[in-house]
């Protein structure tokens, strides 16, 4: 089966999900980031690589921050960039999405950048653009359902890497709603890839997909043990949306069991960091002091994705 991502040669087409993307793509991705992190400053004129190009981004669900750090990206980049703010009404799905992407292809579209609510709608759309003979058009999943997150996966590693310098010793604890985080699947695929030797998903039973144990990771329901000895703690957003019902209790009584406090984070190593996605609901999954603390990387982390973004999409578009 040909991975739909990589074309015949073996090279990124379009970025769809990390599990099952090689290694040294990976790492490519990562290295080419490096050489962008400094670019954020006002005084380096922008980089011409993608001069030209049209990116069109098309978010079928609401994202402030992933939308925001794509169109710079694509701006520091030199592309065009188009947004297309597109409810998630019913009408967007289905055969008028492909309809949408036939439609934005006529006007010389060179990239898509793809959040939409429902798993495998960029995988579609990669797919469509195969079929039609329009495989010059690149697609970037910026999160699709419950499925994958793969530009966040992606930095999440570039600030471990920042960091923590190597992957192949460390401790690495992903805290929360892992059954609802798309973040949480791109993360311990990218992790596992890059040779951590231990991943553990800490939540309550009811947030914890099955076959976390499949993937290679240890799963603990008692926080205070999963954060024994840690490198580094990857904090997920409490689906809000998702907190009434059976699933939790609610939001007092998630932080009182799961919440990072300053005595929790004591249980990990002394040098270990913290991370988060964002938004970040303060006194549900993280205390202030913690998320304002010396040991949180989540600013350095929204910077990180620009970089990461750069590098994803300059190599897309075959630089």
């Amino acid at each position: 089966m040909l991975n739909p991502q990589l074309n015949k040669n073996g090279e990124l087409q379009h970025l769809l999900t990390i599990e099952g993307l090689p290694k040294k793509i990976v790492t490519h991705i990562l290295d080419t980031a490096s050489s962008f992190v400094g670019i954020s400053d006002r005084d380096v004129k922008k980089v011409p690589l993608m001069r030209g190009k049209s990116v069109f981004n098309l978010f079928f669900e609401n994202s402030t921050r992933t939308r925001t750090t794509f169109e710079i990206a694509s701006k520091r980049l030199s592309a065009d960039v188009i947004n297309l703010n597109i409810s998630a009404s019913s009408a967007s799905k289905g055969e008028s999405l492909l309809d949408t992407i036939d439609n934005l292809s006529a006007m010389h579209a060179d990239m898509f950048i793809v959040r939409h609510s429902q798993s495998g709608a960029p995988y579609l759309i990669a797919k469509h653009l195969r079929d039609t003979g329009q495989s010059h058009v690149h697609v970037v999943n910026a999160g699709d359902g419950r499925h994958a997150h793969p530009t966040q996966g992606l930095l999440d590693m570039y600030t471990i890497r920042h960091y923590k310098k190597d992957f192949t010793n460390l401790t690495v604890a992903i805290v929360g709603d892992i059954l609802h985080s798309r973040v949480a699947r791109s993360d311990i695929h990218a992790l596992t890839t890059l040779g951590v030797p231990e991943v553990r998903a800490i939540g309550p039973r009811t947030l914890l997909p099955s076959g976390l144990e499949q993937m290679g990771v240890r799963v603990f329901t008692d926080i205070n043990e999963g954060l024994k000895g840690v490198d580094v703690i990857i904090m997920l957003r409490v689906q809000n949306e998702r907190m009434s019902g059976t699933l939790l209790p609610s939001a007092q009584e998630f932080f009182k069991s799961y919440g990072l406090t300053t005595e929790r984070l004591a249980l990990a190593k002394p040098d270990a960091i913290v991370m988060h996605p964002g938004p970040m609901n303060r006194g549900v999954e993280i205390e202030s002091a913690v998320a304002d603390g010396t040991q949180a990387v989540i600013l350095p982390q929204v910077t990180f994705g620009i970089a990461v973004r750069m590098a994803v999409m300059s190599i897309l578009a075959g630089n």
